[in-house]
């Protein structure tokens, strides 16, 4: 059994040894096979490139300089272009195509006169041909966008319905403006419909946005102006012949127009405000109540009875045929000083049938009638000089009093007009006389209306 075993052990010895040889045999053969295999391929690749990039430079013009080799997927590039714009597209092109690693680029710009020109000719030419071939569609395209605007034009000239919806002419003339802009716009549109080129609006309403942009701010005073004159306008704070104060000028208002408000001043001089500054600015309008009151200072001795003084006052200007009796007159103690006792003295008028300035005047002059009829005095300015110690070269006592009154005798008083002297607003009248000699004057527009809102 033993022979037996050692046997079948040395068969199966050599059944397992015996294929190791050949597999050893093998691996360099297959090795060899792939490296062949390899470089098969990475040259039907090259060959593939070099095919694609060769058909590309036949069917494109100005690449008749160039010349490439292809080596493991890099293509070399040489020779000339006719500018950076021609190698750069090259460039795309074959960057686009499978199996390129990357682009070694030692191609230049051409210097030859000739070859640079070329190109510009003919682009030249093509654009010619071109725009000969559009000419017809350009003119279809013109007359539409014309005949809108020739439309447009029509409506904004048209007096209605603008005027009856606009509440001035100034906004009338603002919806007539924005009407036509429009109309403007649509004929654009179409005309560039028309041509196939409606992509160039956004292009041209982006630059007309910021050019508007730019300007807005270069004009900046001139917009706001414009605005302030549309609220005005809308919103009317005065009307014709209102007394008010602007920024510190008084006067009666003229006109309202699309840049300033006009003002005649009491002196008769012409005010022109800007309405931006009208807009900002803090109005007081005199007119707009017909109660107005006038006021006034006037003072009497210290020693003189307050309380009494006080009545008289108030019953002397509650007497006036031109006060009011709403909301009355107010008569009180301002303040104390040297020459005596200051009373402040109010009263209300009804200013379209009183002038105020004549009525506080008229006022005045009864209220101190009135005083001194009553034994009251009104101080004088007096200034007294007391002088102490040793008599003074002159003859001058050691203590002498030297009043302003002494220096020159006293004038003889004139008796004083009992009746009142007519308050009636004669300045007032004269005043709106001017004032409407000046609306009347149809060369200068004005917005003012009498029906118009009031803030």
């Amino acid at each position: 059994m033993k022979p037996f075993v050692y046997l079948l052990s040395l068969i199966l010895v050599i059944g397992v040894t015996a294929p190791l040889p050949a597999i050893a045999q093998d691996t360099p053969e297959a090795e060899v096979t792939r490296t062949l295999t390899d470089a098969e391929q990475s040259q039907a690749t090259d060959t593939r490139i070099a095919e694609r990039i060769r058909a590309i430079l036949i069917e494109l013009d100005g690449y008749e300089g160039v010349m490439f080799s292809v080596r493991s997927g890099i293509v070399i590039l040489s020779g000339e272009v006719v500018d950076a714009t021609a190698l750069a597209r090259l460039e795309e092109l074959i960057t686009g195509i499978d199996g390129v690693v990357t682009i070694q680029d030692e191609v230049t710009e051409t210097t030859d006169l000739a070859k640079r020109l070329n190109p510009a000719i003919e682009r030249m030419q093509v654009r010619v041909r071109q725009t000969i071939a559009v000419l017809p569609l350009f003119a279809v395209a013109v007359a539409a966008a014309a005949f809108v605007w020739f439309i447009g034009l029509r409506v904004a000239r048209m007096h209605q319905p603008w005027e009856r919806f606009a509440p001035n002419a100034f906004i009338a003339n603002i919806y007539r403006q924005i009407v036509g802009l429009v109309f403007i716009v649509v004929g654009i549109v179409i005309a560039l419909d028309i041509l196939n080129a409606t992509a160039l609006l956004g292009t041209i309403l982006g630059a007309a946005g910021i050019i508007g942009l730019a300007i807005g701010f270069a004009v900046r005073d001139t917009v706001e102006n414009f605005i302030a004159s549309i609220m005005l306008s809308i919103r009317q704070p005065f009307q014709p012949n209102d007394a008010v104060e602007i920024n510190g000028d008084q006067g009666k208002v003229i006109r309202l127009t699309s840049r300033a408000t006009i003002l005649l001043s009491f002196d008769g001089n012409h005010i022109r405000i800007p309405n931006s500054t009208v807009f900002k600015s803090r109005i007081v309008n005199f007119t707009r109540n017909r109660e107005r009151r006038f006021l006034f200072k006037i003072g009497v001795e210290s020693d003189s009875d307050l309380a009494a003084v006080r009545s008289l006052i108030e019953e002397t200007v509650s007497a006036m045929p031109f006060t009011l009796d709403t909301p009355g007159t107010s008569v009180w103690i301002e303040d104390m000083t040297d020459s005596g006792v200051v009373f402040t003295v109010t009263g209300w008028i009804d200013q379209s049938k009183t002038s105020l300035l004549r009525a506080r005047g008229e006022t005045l002059r009864l209220v101190k009638q009135a005083i001194e009829e009553a034994g009251f005095a009104i101080p004088d300015t007096t200034y007294r000089i007391r002088l102490e110690g040793a008599a003074l070269p002159g003859g001058f006592p050691e203590t002498a009093t030297i009043t302003e009154t002494e220096s020159a005798e006293k004038p003889a008083p004139t008796p004083e007009t009992k009746g009142v002297i007519g308050v009636n607003a004669v300045d007032d009248e004269a005043l709106e006389n001017m004032i409407e000699a000046e609306r009347n004057d149809d060369t200068n527009p004005d917005l003012l209306r009498r029906n118009a809102p009031i803030e």
